[in-house]
């Protein structure tokens, strides 16, 4: 990126003149110079200076936008460049919720970490709608979903499955669904993965509160047509609407009410007070998909991940 532009791009990052320059190691009198240049060559102003802190112009915008994109190609070209150097180092920086990061990625990470130590390894946690965000401006290298529309819009490679299941209180259990309830040591054990485990009806828990993911969660969208196919929508009772399904689980052994639930995250941690159910005539089993930049360059650290994570994972 060329000197004029960095100093734009600092001040915008940084959302003042004073900021930037020091940032830059500059006297602000130089840094302002340097931006008037820079308008004068261009034709207009690039900063709304009456406003504090200062705002960009419509052609701000469009140079920033164009300096974000510069830096996405100057990052992309050192990466490859490293790549041809040194296929064994590099960075995979991984995008995820709580449920993912916790649960999933663990021992996959650690194998990975042993088998390639030189790869430096980012995790972070956020929504699926902002993952896919930090991933269109390339500040992330992979995320997991299973938000259809999310694995539509993105390069994807299949990662694995899981079973959503009804979790309830033990105490609040209905004792027309005995014969068909499960423990978390059943679940661990893959018996509902069996043909022949029984199904319930989801009507037969009608008169039960709910705890559910907030609206606009894939996970709440789902819960609600599991509702709308049982008949009992818009009749439902939700207690609860929190912001990880991890929580709602937690929640749920906690005896607030009935949670849907990965079936992974049972068998990873088991709520002993909870007794578990299979669905009959609903869509339970999820794909998550790796999400990757569209039509980007793939640098070879995470093309080793997406590898790795297809063998160290049970689907």
């Amino acid at each position: 990126m060329e000197q004029e532009m960095r100093y734009i791009w600092e001040i915008w990052r940084e959302g003042s003149f004073s900021k930037a320059a020091e940032k830059l190691y500059l006297s602000q009198p130089a840094l302002s110079m340097a931006v008037s240049k820079a308008e004068r060559a261009l034709g207009a102003p690039l900063f709304d200076r009456s406003r504090r802190p200062p705002t960009l112009t419509p052609a701000g915008e469009i140079y920033i936008e164009t300096a974000r994109e510069t830096l996405r190609l100057e990052s992309e070209m050192k990466r490859r460049i490293a790549d041809i150097r040194e296929l064994n180092t590099g960075r995979v920086r991984l995008g995820g919720s709580h449920y993912v990061n916790a649960y999933i990625l663990p021992d996959v990470l650690a194998t990975f970490g042993r088998a390639w130590p030189k790869i430096e390894l980012e995790l972070l946690e956020h929504s699926s709608a902002h993952l896919a965000r930090l991933l269109e401006q390339r500040e992330i290298d992979l995320v997991f979903s299973a938000n259809a529309a999310l694995v539509k819009a993105y390069e994807h490679v299949p990662a694995f499955r899981d079973r959503l299941l009804l979790a309830v209180p033990e105490e609040l259990a209905p004792q027309a669904a005995s014969a068909a309830a499960l423990t978390a040591a059943q679940i661990a054990a893959g018996e509902h993965l069996r043909p022949d485990c029984p199904k319930v009806d989801l009507g037969m828990f009608r008169d039960l509160e709910f705890i559910l993911l907030g609206s606009g969660e894939v996970l709440h969208e789902r819960a609600m047509s599991f509702f709308q196919e049982a008949g009992i929508a818009p009749r439902v009772k939700i207690r609860l609407e929190v912001g990880q399904h991890v929580t709602a689980y937690r929640l749920a052994g906690g005896g607030m009410g009935a949670v849907f639930v990965s079936d992974r995250l049972v068998a990873a941690a088991p709520e002993k007070r909870l007794r578990y159910y299979k669905l009959a005539g609903h869509a339970t089993e999820r794909q998550f998909f790796m999400l990757l930049p569209p039509r980007k360059y793939v640098p070879a650290a995470v093309r080793a991940f997406v590898e790795w994570f297809g063998t160290a994972i049970e689907d």
